[in-house]
């Protein structure tokens, strides 16, 4: 596998294209398309909230109903949650604009909306705007980037990657998008993510794979700890790198997963190290749990512990704070047995050892601590099983972002 240049436009016939459609209050490009000159099996993930925003029930019907789909259309500034039946309209009524201008069904377009809940779209707009998208269609990682940046709400940088991997003697990629940046927990939050392959795979093996790889890459991501109505994860694969079709768990699924899983962690730590307000990436990894269960909910709960988050903005490296963290977590493990040590850039340094603090030096953690990613390595030394989870420190920039979010 091999980390290259590139996002949602990396895979062989997929292109992408933006504009500003005058949804928000800026004059930023908010709407984008993106588009595959094939038709494309897909797999997709959605929001555990129970309340769905109109989006997530049209694409969850598309993506489980649907042999294929070809083209998806994101909206920002307006989330279409909470909007009724109008909503439902609205989304059906965006599909069949796609389908119209791309000349394809209504049922191989998703629909996804990001920003603020409550208000109807301003359909007029969305459908000038959809209208004028596929003009605006291009294959290069230019227009890729424009199309990460046109999705944002909060976030403070587009986020893309993409990777080559052989598969049968044969070079497929995988690109993706993502954005979010607040209401973001595990079970997918206010985070949109799009990733495309030029891949031949079963779609069935597609939705497994990714299903799989949802659970250990987005659903391991925590800002502010509320999960929102609009988490949609798509993956598009077309086919177009011609490789013998993935139909069973072999060695050439196995390579693809890989490429698919590298893809989905680094987006999903993009959304974390770009969380409102933030200063630094954190990320927890707990080893030799009793459980894979047990390591994922204890480094879960380190970075949701709003005293962590606090701590690692303060470059504080308060140990009870995490080891109270582990306590409440609801998890099994032995406190008299957890050793804790941070890494950074900057070095690594034993803090806890047994359940007791070590000898350290405040000034060296502190400068372990003023790095960006910081990460906690826990050893509860229980088990052979172990998680990671990534999050992000918490400032006072965060309380000021979500005090005057609609206005």
């Amino acid at each position: 596998m091999n980390i290259i240049e590139g996002g949602i436009t990396a895979a062989k016939g997929f292109l992408a294209g933006s504009l500003c459609a005058g949804i928000k209050k800026s004059d930023s490009d908010d709407c984008a398309l993106i588009y595959s000159e094939k038709p494309c099996v897909a797999a997709g993930t959605f929001t555990q909230n129970k309340v769905k925003a109109a989006p997530v029930k049209w694409d969850k019907k598309v993506i489980e109903e649907s042999p294929f789909i070809q083209a998806v259309v994101v909206n920002t500034g307006i989330a279409n949650a909470c909007t009724g039946e109008k909503g439902l309209e609205n989304c059906v009524v965006e599909a069949e604009a796609v389908a119209e201008c791309m000349g394809i069904s209504p049922e191989n377009v998703c629909v996804c909306s990001t920003g603020v809940i409550g208000p109807q779209l301003p359909m007029d707009k969305i459908i000038k705007g959809i209208r004028e998208l596929p003009a605006q269609l291009k294959e290069t990682s230019e227009a890729a980037t424009k199309a990460a940046a046109a999705i944002m709400t909060t976030d403070t940088r587009p986020k893309e990657v993409a990777v080559n991997a052989d598969i049968g003697g044969v070079t497929v990629t995988v690109g993706g998008m993502c954005k979010g940046a607040g209401m973001i927990h595990p079970n997918m939050a206010t985070m949109l993510c799009f990733i495309t392959t030029d891949v031949m795979i079963k779609k069935e093996l597609l939705q497994k794979a990714f299903g799989e790889i949802i659970d250990d890459s987005f659903n391991m991501i925590s800002v502010d700890g509320d999960t929102s109505t609009n988490d949609t994860a798509i993956v598009m694969a077309n086919g177009m790198a011609q490789n013998p079709i993935i139909d069973k768990e072999d060695e050439a699924y196995e390579a693809f997963v890989r490429a698919l899983r590298y893809v989905a962690t680094e987006l999903a730590k993009k959304i974390a190290g770009d969380g409102e307000g933030c200063t630094c990436l954190f990320e927890a990894e707990v080893k030799n749990a009793v459980t894979k269960k047990d390591a994922k909910i204890l480094a879960k709960s380190v970075i949701t512990s709003n005293l962590t988050k606090a701590a690692i903005f303060g470059h504080d490296a308060n140990w009870g704070r995490v080891l109270c963290a582990l306590g409440y977590s609801g998890a099994d493990f032995d406190p008299d047995k957890v050793d804790l040590t941070f890494e950074s850039a900057a070095g690594s340094i034993a803090i806890m050892k047994d359940g007791n603090a070590v000898d350290y030096s405040e000034e060296t953690a502190t400068k372990i601590l003023s790095q960006n990613p910081v990460r906690a390595v826990i050893d509860v030394k229980d088990g052979n099983f172990s998680a990671t989870a990534w999050g992000c420190d918490l400032t006072f920039d965060y309380v000021k972002i979500n005090a005057d979010y609609r206005s």
